[in-house]
């Protein structure tokens, strides 16, 4: 950080550094394939009633998304 910066500059700056940290971390496509996943959570259940659906693709999505991040974590460590 900035030393001339102001208390509340680097304390905004901080909270928002935590947050993405946390929630992003290393994997920003995992927080994305989570917000997706939400999303067609949402779909499901709200527009169209498909409760039961909801419930199977909640899973199946998430192994899917997991899979896919391992399957790139793979193959960047092979690269190095």
């Amino acid at each position: 950080m900035r030393r001339g910066s102001s208390l509340p500059v680097r304390l905004v700056r901080g909270f928002a550094t935590f947050w993405w940290d946390f929630l992003v971390g290393d994997t920003p496509e995992l927080f994305v394939a989570a917000l997706v996943i939400i999303g067609v959570i949402a779909l499901l259940s709200e527009a169209g009633h498909f409760n039961a659906a909801a419930v199977v693709a909640l899973p199946l999505l998430a192994v899917v998304a997991l899979g896919i991040s391992v399957r790139r974590a793979v193959r960047a460590a092979r690269r190095k």
